[in-house]
């Protein structure tokens, strides 16, 4: 009996984001069909602190996440994944930080390759922080990039990580934008990823025809689109209970009138029925759930444990 620890750079040497995104999409599936025990996550001083924790039926496996968050240090993600399986006397350990972009990544890899329109390339991200990189391998894999825009407060951080990514997107024109607004306006995709919490564009500013995924916020004082998007946009979520919960968006446009819950749909059942009715302007709106973390860690589990 031994535990087994994994740090950043095994996991990303072991799991490709085509492995996380097929991982993750089952793990939705299994969520729709109710094969997951998964609490709403603790949530301490705001946020700072979280503690998120799953347990699949089939597989009688079981993943607790602990992490704190600082987005002042680098890396604003710090914790550990725990994975214990009733069929192995093994248990996992792995970084926390590696573990949550790679799997808020694959969450929107799922959604995206559901919701945004087949030819779409042109990808505007907003946000440069820590989640930012997987958001482009994710979108990348599912929907290959002719362009990239990114967008952030500081232009250092958006220079720095156009550059990061280049080597990883060869034929892709990669550009960095300080007005959002304008950027937005020339997208097919656009994930945001930052911690505001005011709207960062209006809803006018968007395309027609457009596919937005929105990860950053994950608290209720925390908003990242208006209103206006949400009203008028098919609304695909994680997971109804933690976004009625969290996210600041959801439950601000619930209060103004704009969105109920009934206009609200699980990206598994979403997935359980593709072919589904929905507008020219899409919306994946996801806080995190444990599963996402779970399929993650079932997958380290099953290329390091015995």
């Amino acid at each position: 009996m031994q535990t087994i620890t994994v740090g950043p750079s095994r996991i990303r040497e072991a799991v490709t984001m085509r492995e996380a995104i097929d991982a993750v999409r089952a793990g939705f599936l299994d969520l729709a069909a109710g094969e997951f025990e998964m609490p709403t996550r603790t949530a301490l001083r705001d946020g700072q602190f979280l503690v998120m924790s799953a347990h699949h039926r089939a597989t009688a496996s079981a993943m607790i996440k602990t992490l704190s968050l600082n987005f002042d240090r680098a890396p604003a993600i710090t914790g550990t994944v725990v994975w214990t399986e009733t069929g192995r006397v093994d248990s996992l350990v792995a970084d926390a930080g590696a573990v949550t972009t790679l799997r808020t990544g694959a969450a929107v890899g799922v959604a995206t390759d559901l919701l945004a329109p087949a030819d779409a390339g042109r990808l505007t991200l907003v946000g440069a922080g820590a989640q930012a990189p997987d958001q482009v391998r994710a979108v990348h894999t599912v929907r290959p990039l002719r362009e990239l825009t990114v967008v952030a407060t500081d232009p250092r951080r958006a220079e720095k990580l156009a550059e990061s990514m280049a080597p990883e997107l060869p034929g892709t024109h990669i550009r960095t934008s300080a007005d959002v607004t304008a950027a937005v306006g020339e997208a097919e995709i656009v994930c945001c990823a930052t911690n505001t919490t005011e709207p960062l564009f209006a809803a006018s500013a968007l395309p027609a025809r457009v596919h937005v995924n929105a990860i950053g916020s994950f608290r209720p004082t925390m908003r990242e689109l208006p209103d206006e998007l949400l009203a008028h946009s098919t609304v695909v979520i994680d997971e109804l209970g933690a976004v009625l919960e969290e996210s600041g968006e959801i439950r601000h446009a619930i209060e103004a009138g704009g969105l109920t819950r009934n206009d609200l749909t699980e990206l598994g059942t979403a997935l359980s029925a593709p072919e589904a009715p929905r507008g020219e302007q899409t919306v994946f709106k996801s806080v995190g759930v444990a599963m996402q973390d779970w399929a993650i860690a079932r997958l380290l589990a099953d290329k390091f444990l015995a």
